[in-house]
Order: C-alpha cells, then sequence, then structure tokens
C-alpha cells in the first residue's frame, strides 16, 4: 500500500516502525483515558508479522515529515461470512480535522474488498466520539458482541 493525502503519506508497516507506531497508539489511548495493553489488546501492534501479516491482513502507517502519525490496519476475524476488523485505526492530534480518517477508512474498506472480504467489523469506545461519527457516517451499523475489555461499542458493515 502507497498512497498520498494532502501531506500525509499511507504506506505498508515496516519492522522499522514498530516502537514508533506503538507510541502514537498509546499515547491517543492515553489522551481519551484509555489503557494501553501491550500483553492484551494492543499485543497486535507489537507483533503485527503475527497477528495481521501472517493472517491474510495488512498493517498500515501513516507518516509526516518523516513522523509517524498514524497506524491502521485490518486482519481476518471468525464473526461472519468472510470477516475482517480494521483495528488500530488511530490518529495522532496533529492529523485530525483535515479528512485523513476518512481517507484512510476508505483506503481500508478498498483493500478488504479487493480481497473479496464480505463483512468488516469495528470495535471502538464511546470515548472516541470523532471515530464513532466517522463509522456512522460511513454505513457501519451497530451490532453486538463487543470482545474487547475497554471497547463497548461494536459496528458491521457489509460489502
Amino acid at each position: 500500500m502507497k498512497a498520498e493525502y494532502r501531506n500525509f503519506l499511507i504506506r505498508d508497516w515496516e519492522k522499522s516502525d514498530r516502537a514508533a507506531a506503538a507510541e502514537v497508539i498509546s499515547s491517543v489511548l492515553v489522551e481519551y483515558g484509555l489503557g494501553w495493553e501491550p500483553a492484551g489488546a494492543d499485543r497486535d501492534v507489537l507483533e503485527v508479522e503475527e497477528c495481521y501479516l501472517s493472517t491474510g491482513g495488512e498493517f498500515w502507517v501513516i507518516e509526516h515529515q518523516g513522523q509517524l502519525v498514524g497506524t491502521g490496519g485490518y486482519y481476518p476475524v471468525v464473526r461472519g461470512e468472510k470477516a475482517v476488523e480494521i483495528r488500530k485505526m488511530y490518529l495522532l492530534p496533529a492529523a485530525r480535522g483535515q479528512g485523513l480518517g476518512k481517507f484512510l477508512l476508505q483506503k481500508l474498506e478498498q483493500a478488504i474488498t479487493a480481497r473479496r472480504f464480505q463483512q468488516i467489523w469495528i470495535e471502538t469506545a464511546s470515548v472516541l466520539v470523532e471515530a464513532i461519527k466517522l463509522y456512522e457516517s460511513s454505513g457501519y451499523q451497530p451490532e453486538t458482541g463487543v470482545e474487547t475489555a475497554r471497547c463497548d461499542r461494536i459496528y458491521v458493515k457489509t460489502v
């Protein structure tokens, strides 16, 4: 994956991105009062090869002027027919409010559709108000069955 949006570059994750990607995610979680769980819900960002790449998913990073400012990825889940879950879609404050989140979500959906998946699931937390607005305005429907402790909402979209 390689895409540009304004002054941002979305590209495939590389091993050298591991620490910076973890820092982006942990700082956004802290900003919203959510806990960083490296041995639990956030283990996947520390083990991208295992959790995303070897399972048929993808993990991307977003750069701005050489600095990582965001992440996003998906991997297959056993939760429906040919289903994936979008995970770790986080942007630092300086990267928000410019349409980048919507662009990233659209690119993820395009990649998912190209791989012939049929359902996209997203778990999130009520405090992530901007994310919820984005998902709802992009056609995601509320569902039940949250699996991640810090999340209290789950959405699904059929593509």
